[in-house]
């Protein structure tokens, strides 16, 4: 199987690229009830998206946003995507992700990305959010990451916002196994904080990020208006307390449109379901 140096940014395959979306849209869509908003406020050139992660390994709100960003606005404004080293050195995965766009995780990665003008997706929360508990499906949790701030300064882009309800919802984290990752020393050999307690299909209770069937939950996807900063650069990028200011206007933001778009979804899951009884 071929092999892609994982730092390189001249990896992805348009022709791939175009082809995984569209077929994925299609499946996933449906599947998710999905609905993308916002999309018309996502500017040219090159910005920082900021997503809340979900849905442990399959994240299928990614596959989502990008579909419906590249069916409405074409190539350009599809991200890169920072990826954990150790998924995108694993066997398929690779294969899959790389031609994609996805890059190692790095500040240089997006730095040079930037500079070609290319738009960039990270998720800050990393694995502690995309394997958080079920009860906090509605919270974003960053876990006082802002390493993503720091490199929308230093290049001068704005960060783009975009918050997914319902991904997380495709299984149920009853608990996270903080405490089981440090037993095993995941966070040594995985780079991984949790190692979660799980009901999925079609395994039931499992132990460990896994591969699953997701449930048909019903997903929203909502692109929030770009965001910049007063001061940018490298000096505003080592102010601690400045950047520290920055994420948690973003958080803030994030987590409330997050609110909004739970409630939505929850009172219409609940109206689906009257009429389904009145049907009876």
């Amino acid at each position: 199987m071929r092999r892609y140096d994982i730092d390189s940014i001249d990896n992805r395959d348009p022709e791939l690229v175009a082809r995984s979306l569209a077929a994925f849209e299609r499946v996933a869509g449906s599947y998710f009830r999905a609905e993308v908003r916002g999309i018309e406020r996502i500017p040219e050139g090159a910005a920082l998206y900021v997503g809340n992660h979900n849905a442990g390994i399959l994240s299928p709100d990614t596959g989502l946003f990008a579909a419906a960003v590249h069916r409405t606005l074409g190539l350009a404004a599809v991200p890169y995507g920072l990826a954990h080293e150790v998924a995108l050195e694993l066997p398929l995965l690779h294969q899959l992700l790389v031609p994609m766009g996805a890059v190692r995780a790095s500040h240089d990665s997006a730095r040079r990305l930037f500079a070609r003008g290319d738009k960039v997706l990270v998720y800050p929360g990393g694995d502690q959010e995309a394997l958080r508990p079920f009860r906090h499906r509605n919270r974003i949790v960053f876990g006082g990451r802002d390493g993503y701030i720091r490199s929308a300064l230093r290049a001068g882009v704005p960060v783009i916002p975009f918050v997914a309800a319902g991904a997380h919802a495709t299984f149920v984290i009853l608990d996270d196994g903080r405490w089981l990752a440090r037993v095993l020393g995941a966070d040594r050999w995985l780079r991984l904080k949790v190692w979660p307690i799980t009901l999925c299909l079609p395994w039931g209770l499992v132990v460990g990020p896994v591969p699953y069937v997701p449930w048909p939950t019903r997903i929203l996807i909502e692109v929030m208006q770009p965001m910049s900063f007063d001061r940018v650069g490298e000096v505003a990028a080592k102010d601690d307390a400045y950047v520290r200011a920055c994420a948690d206007r973003v958080e803030a933001a994030m987590q409330a449109t997050l609110d909004r778009l739970a409630d939505e979804r929850e009172r219409g899951e609940s109206a689906t379901e009257a009429m389904i009884e009145g049907g009876a």
